[in-house]
């Protein structure tokens, strides 16, 4: 690939964020014309992070003594990817609704407000700061005349002080110039630093990328969990770990549970704390996306992980980014999309003003867990050849700034809507969208269909 292509593909910063090999990023084939319905360059986004991850793969895959690497990647089938919960089917049936009844945009007296109330504790957060007595038959009515009467900006604050998580109407140019929006402008894509001193640990030979790695996935809803079920996809051992008391999305978890094991630890408990620093110091990947700061005043700081377990890669995924006034702060992607102007643009752009309307996929979420599989290889890589204990760091508002900075699809909203039987794949009795990419010999596959939540031993 010459250096005006290679500049052009939508790879080129994710590979470039974790000091790839040019002469490697030849190898990575982009195909087919597809894109997602969008002001933005979604697919962009989508073939970026998924081809940029598969190449780390491939390449690692070569450093432990596999064939040169080679890596094709599909413009539709990236796209239907960034969408796999849409497509998922039990028995043919379409899994519940993943938003709450209570979730979603509300007009204030002065712009929009997206409320996250899909569990019940932000639910309820939402309705106390409201004046509104918490609880599950509250009418979608009430809601909307209380927001009517109050300042966008005001019942944010109010909402996260409760405990809650919501976002006020942006456009890009207001994200530009708020604290934290300028904050995530500074950082880099995938931030990629080492932690300290650590033995080389050089991988045997494999027949997968993957093989005879262990990664913990400690995350929930999305970009965590893509994560993890892509490293799962080539031919890591991942243990999910959750709280039998934590609230989740049953059909998220399956459609991100392939090729993983589950197992329960109440981290509450000083016995649970335990198990997880076993596991820990048996492991190679440590992914989290919990709210900053959540498990490192539990004694899993990165830097604490590290002295468990020299040599260890921590990933740490969160919402605005690991500086600025909000860095601290919880958010999904929703919420970010309302926050930095995507939603502001799209709907403009698609002659809907006065109707909020959101990207055509999750994107900030999939892609930024493309991005978290990309920084943990990368990261191993250098294990592999160095040594050292490895920090790699992501976040769903940079993913946003890496769409916002490429630019405006021409036309985009005409685009086709890409057809995704062709990826499709039917596992039990689970239909599911097969795991993109290709590596040639090795190609991904997911081992196991998803677990029962808590279904294993916390043990590897």
């Amino acid at each position: 690939m010459n250096p005006e292509h290679q500049a052009a593909s939508p790879a080129a910063e994710p590979w470039a964020a974790v000091d790839g090999d040019p002469r490697e990023f030849e190898h990575l084939t982009i195909t087919g014309d597809a894109n997602l319905p969008s002001a933005y360059r979604v697919t962009d986004v989508a073939v970026g992070s998924i081809g940029a991850a598969t190449l780390a793969a491939a390449a690692l895959w070569h450093d432990r003594g596999g064939p040169d690497v080679r890596v094709k990647v599909d413009r539709a089938e990236a796209s239907v990817a960034f969408r796999s919960e849409r497509y998922l089917r039990v028995n043919g049936e379409t899994p519940a609704d993943l938003w709450g009844p209570l979730a979603g945009d509300y007009r204030a007296a002065d712009r929009w407000v997206r409320i996250h109330a899909n569990f019940d504790h932000h639910r309820d957060a939402a309705l106390r700061a409201l004046g509104i007595p918490p609880g599950p038959e509250t009418a979608r009515a009430d809601v909307e005349a209380a927001v009517a009467g109050l300042h966008a900006a005001d019942l944010v604050e109010r909402i996260m002080a409760e405990g809650g998580a919501a976002a006020s109407w942006r456009t890009p140019e207001e994200w530009r110039s708020h604290p934290q929006g300028a904050a995530v402008q500074g950082l880099p894509l995938i931030a990629l630093s080492r932690l300290g001193n650590a033995p080389q640990r050089p991988l045997p030979a494999a027949d997968r990328p993957l093989e005879g790695l262990r990664v913990l996935d400690l995350s929930r809803v999305l970009a965590g969990p893509v994560c993890g079920r892509f490293l799962a996809a080539h031919g890591a051992d991942v243990l999910r770990v959750s709280g039998p008391h934590l609230p989740t999305f049953p059909a998220l978890d399956l459609d991100t549970g392939f090729g993983k094991r589950s197992c329960f630890v109440d981290l509450r408990m000083e016995d649970g704390r335990e198990t997880l620093r076993a596991l820990v110091r048996q492991a190679d990947v440590f992914v989290q996306a919990y709210r900053p700061g959540a498990l490192g005043a539990l004694g899993f700081s990165p830097e604490a992980l590290a002295r468990l377990n020299p040599g260890l890669v921590s990933v740490q995924l969160s919402a605005y980014g690991q500086s600025g006034p909000w860095q601290d702060r919880r958010g999904f992607d929703s919420l970010l999309q309302m926050a930095s102007g995507l939603v502001a643009t799209e709907t403009e752009s698609a002659g809907h003003p006065d109707r909020p309307r959101s990207l055509p996929a999750q994107a900030l979420d999939h892609a930024t867990g493309y991005l978290a599989a990309l920084g943990a290889i990368a990261a191993l890589r250098r294990r592999h050849a160095q040594g050292g204990s490895w920090l790699v760091e992501v976040s769903l508002a940079r993913t946003g700034w890496w769409l916002e900075h490429l630019g405006r699809a021409s036309d985009g909203h005409a685009a086709a809507e890409p057809d995704p039987s062709p990826y499709l794949e039917t596992t039990g009795s689970i239909t599911h969208v097969r795991p993109p990419g290709r590596i040639p010999g090795a190609m991904p596959r997911w081992e196991r269909p998803p677990p029962q939540m808590g279904e294993h031993d916390a043990a590897w």
